[in-house]
């Protein structure tokens, strides 16, 4: 096909299915997978621009433009993307995280060309004018007080990240300072628009019951005539080494004690991420690992306590968020916390452990990529991530690979105090509702409007 051209394919899996990446002349990537097994399929955009590419004083710009996306274009007047998508028996949505915005539909098989125009449409013919972006501004500003001002759980998080990073841009959360959300002009976003939501800053993935000719075609029709962009290189400071513990306390409205530790950790492709990954489930990833056994079920020091490896371009950090029972405080929590960290750190897991931990996660990957939504998601955070959506099959590769030794490394290497930041919030005396000494369900995933 003209103005096309087949870049590389990859096996989806070891059912038969196959991936591939294909690249318009205006630079849109287009990534396809065909699976007839429901005739469903989704239809995710990706562009590769997050809170990581914003300026100082610009922060939540990415968060604010996501919102922006879904009102009236030069075809559509105010509300009528949202009506036809739902109309056809679908639903859209999206997010805006670090290193990633994208926008997600999920329609029956027969509304292929519905989205393929809807999203071509406001890729370039979006309206962005004053009173959409007050608008919109109001939601975000409100967004921010519910999520955080008014939250324990954001403004820990939002904290630990101002904390742990000095110089990267991960220190600014991805909705903004609010400050900078008052501030951001008309121009900004119109600016914004037109350098980052351009073709060859953007990846299209359509997994399900398609045709991939067609659907080629339609895409090609659709988005071929949009001009490519000249997209700012993305030279970010390195984070300078952490070499001392940092901790901070705040007084809030919580019945109990709230701690939030962050270790650094590597990159999404550095492959002690995944081992790293690894070593959360081992240690506190349910009912069976030995910390959360001990600290939660047998001791009953905390309410809750969970950890998850930040998934970014560039290093990130492992969190662990904790509450603790009345009766218990943040410093004797982290003591105890120490005890099973320095343990690890000095004998590293058993094989029984290891192989427990290894079958969680591998179930949880192939879970992962049991519907046409989540497969599109994986393979398009993989191509806008990490640049290639086949490294997403590294992920089993480096799983079955991995061994005690791994494991013990990457305690080693990366669970030092001096690497670590820490919020605490203690109680102020202020709460009002029992419901804040319940079970946490942090929310790491990118802010969606």
């Amino acid at each position: 096909m003209r103005d096309v051209q087949l870049v590389s394919e990859q096996p989806f899996g070891e059912g038969g299915l196959l991936t591939r990446l294909h690249l318009l002349s205006n630079g849109l990537k287009v990534l396809l997978l065909r699976d007839p097994s429901a005739p469903v399929f989704a239809y995710q955009t990706w562009f590769s621009v997050g809170s990581r590419d914003e300026k100082k004083g610009k922060t939540g710009i990415a968060h604010l433009f996501e919102h922006l996306m879904f009102n009236e274009t030069q075809n559509l007047p105010h509300g009528e993307f949202d009506r036809r998508f739902e109309l056809a028996g679908g639903n859209t949505n999206a997010a805006t995280w670090v290193d990633w915005t994208y926008y997600q539909d999920d329609l029956p098989a027969s509304e292929l060309a519905l989205a393929v125009q809807l999203e071509s449409e406001r890729m370039q013919n979006l309206l962005v004018r004053e009173h959409q972006v007050e608008t919109e501004r109001g939601v975000v500003i409100s967004e921010r007080q519910l999520r955080v001002d008014d939250d324990v759980d954001g403004f820990m998080s939002e904290e630990l990240f101002r904390l742990a990073y000095t110089t990267h841009p991960y220190h600014a959360p991805t909705i903004g300072w609010m400050e900078d959300i008052k501030n951001l002009s008309l121009d900004d976003c119109v600016n914004f628009y037109k350098t980052y939501y351009a073709p060859n800053n953007a990846t299209v993935v359509v997994v399900g019951d398609i045709d991939e000719q067609a659907t080629l075609e339609l895409i090609v029709k659709h988005y071929g005539g949009i001009a490519a962009q000249d997209i700012p290189k993305s030279v970010l400071p390195v984070e300078p080494l952490q070499t001392e513990q940092r901790l901070i306390r705040f007084r809030k409205p919580v019945l109990t004690d709230k701690l939030l530790i962050g270790y650094k950790a590597p990159a999404l492709l550095d492959p002690d991420h995944l081992r790293l990954e690894v070593l959360a489930e081992l240690l506190m990833g349910g009912s069976s690992s030995p910390i959360y056994r001990d600290l939660v079920i047998e001791k009953e020091i905390f309410s809750s306590l969970g950890g998850s490896v930040t998934p970014f371009r560039d290093p990130g950090l492992w969190e662990i968020a904790a509450s603790l029972h009345r009766g218990h405080g943040a410093d004797e929590g982290l003591a105890l916390l120490d005890e099973h960290i320095a343990r690890v750190v000095a004998e590293g897991p058993t094989v029984e452990q290891v192989e427990r931990a290894r079958a969680r996660m591998l179930t949880s990957f192939y879970m992962s990529l049991k519907t046409a939504h989540g497969r599109a998601s994986s393979l398009g955070e993989s191509q806008t991530t990490l640049g290639d959506y086949r490294e997403l099959w590294r992920v089993p590769q480096i799983l079955r690979s991995i061994t005690v030794a791994d494991l013990h490394g990457v305690a080693q290497r990366y669970l030092s105090a001096a690497q670590r930041s820490i919020v605490i919030a203690e109680p102020s005396g202020e709460a009002e509702d029992e419901g804040d000494e319940g079970d946490d369900d942090d929310d790491l995933d990118g802010a969606e409007a």
